[in-house]
């Protein structure tokens, strides 16, 4: 990357060696993009007009898209004229093309084209514009959508003065004025702020006395503020659309939260649910529809604003119509506000709808609880039932083992007699038998206590 001419930095009061001061940037790590950060504030230089001027601007909405064609599209036009194309990224382009000028800007989701043809006019204003020497065929292909197209006529108000407002009125189609003394009175601004039978808005601007810089800038203002304008006003019809449906949600959304407190079985608690979540899901929708758009609307609002306010616009009114700043005070804030207050109603909404989906979900869980201690309760009564169930069956086993066993000693009591061994058979089985009993009982009892020692503590 090619070094700066600048010299280094150095603190306040330091002594700096004059090869730093008179040499190359010392070898230190360059930041990528420092070359650009210097040149960014260069890329969009303001033009030199010169009175009397034409000019035609379109503001093309591409969405930030279409680059590839809008540089295919310029360079097919420098091509036609032999002149050197722009380069791919660039953000700026003017070229005289003379018979026509044509200064370029792509901006973040629009691109400007301005034509402009210098000299008087010829035949009445707006007979004739800065488009009559562009290519048609070449013009009928810029890629995007026309989202603003207005002529800007330029006069010389030295030359036998300016015509009277009626007569301007006539340049208008008789449509109403909005009058403008910008920068301090030095220039007088006409317009309507509508479109026009050729399907072109219209500003004529008369120099009182401003060069041909300050008039290139005064112009571009104006540009700035027509395409602004129209940008801010883009998301009035969006919100608009969203506003019928808002008010639908938020009536649901009521009656929803009044059931809550209404619902009488798990059926209507999931109902419920199934109906704000399609509500949340389409409050959603809306907000990734219009969180860009309302956006744009706030940040081009205050372009307008600035715009205006470097206008440095007399407040007066000229001949009884309203001035620029009365006007867009009057018909544009109020549009931004719609804009701001339905972005704000979706907010709530989503808000309201996440409390009530929050209130549902804890009237459910403490039914899902409920349930969860009904079942509880259900297994230990079976488990006392089982326990039960098992003291019977251990008493039944001590009978039945108490009975092999005393079973076994007549056996073993049999065996001895036949062996000639002088015992009572049937006395001692009888007295065996309480004796088997016990030492079986006591043995079961032993076995139980054992493994109730080794189940885990519960707690």
């Amino acid at each position: 990357m090619a070094m700066s001419q600048q010299p280094s930095a150095a603190p306040y009061g330091a002594s700096v060696p004059a090869a730093s001061l008179n040499g190359r940037l010392p070898d230190l790590r360059v930041h990528p993009l420092r070359e650009e950060l210097y040149n960014e504030l260069h890329s969009r230089p303001y033009q030199v007009l010169q009175s009397p001027s034409q000019l035609t601007h379109f503001a093309i909405l591409h969405g930030g898209k279409l680059k590839v064609e809008e540089h295919q599209l310029l360079t097919a036009l420098c091509d036609r004229f032999q002149m050197t194309a722009p380069t791919p990224n660039m953000p700026c382009f003017h070229q005289d093309f003379g018979l026509f000028e044509l200064r370029w800007e792509r901006h973040m989701e629009f691109s400007s084209y301005t034509f402009i043809s210098k000299g008087p006019r010829q035949g009445a204003p707006f007979a004739q514009n800065a488009l009559d020497r562009v290519p048609a065929e070449w013009l009928n292909q810029l890629p995007g959508q026309v989202v603003g197209a207005f002529h800007l006529l330029i006069e010389e108000a030295e030359q036998g003065g300016e015509p009277p407002v009626e007569q301007v009125a006539d340049y208008f189609e008789k449509l109403r004025l909005v009058g403008s003394q910008p920068a301090n009175g030095r220039a007088m601004v006409w317009t309507t702020f509508r479109l026009h039978s050729d399907g072109f808005g219209r500003f004529m601007i008369f120099n009182r006395g401003l060069t041909e810089t300050q008039l290139g800038r005064l112009v571009q203002r104006f540009v700035e503020l027509e395409t602004y304008r129209l940008l801010t006003a883009l998301g009035l019809p969006l919100a608009r659309e969203i506003a019928p449906q808002l008010n639908t949600l938020e009536l649901q959304l009521k009656q929803v939260t009044a059931g809550i407190a209404q619902l009488e079985s798990a059926a209507d608690e999931r109902g419920l649910l199934v109906m704000l979540s399609e509500m949340a899901a389409q409050v959603e929708a809306f907000r990734a529809r219009s969180n860009y758009r309302f956006s744009a609307t706030r940040a081009y609002h205050g372009m307008v604003e600035q715009r205006l306010e470097v206008l440095r616009e007399r407040e007066r009114e000229v001949a009884g119509h309203l001035t620029l700043n009365e006007f867009l005070e009057r018909r544009l804030t109020p549009a931004v506000r719609t804009c701001e207050a339905i972005g704000n109603r979706l907010e709530n909404l989503s808000t309201r709808i996440d409390r009530a989906s929050e209130l549902l979900r804890t009237r459910v869980q403490l039914g899902i609880e409920e349930q969860n201690q009904s079942l509880l309760g259900a297994l230990n009564r079976r488990s006392r039932i089982q326990l039960r169930m098992q003291q019977t069956v251990e008493g039944l086993s001590v009978a039945a083992i108490s009975y092999y066993l005393v079973s076994l000693l007549k056996l073993g009591y049999e065996a001895l007699y036949a062996q000639g061994v002088p015992i009572d058979k049937s006395l001692a089985t009888g007295l065996s038998i309480p004796v088997v009993m016990a030492v079986v009982w006591w043995g079961t009892r032993r076995i139980h206590h054992h493994f109730s020692r080794q189940e885990p503590d519960p707690q």
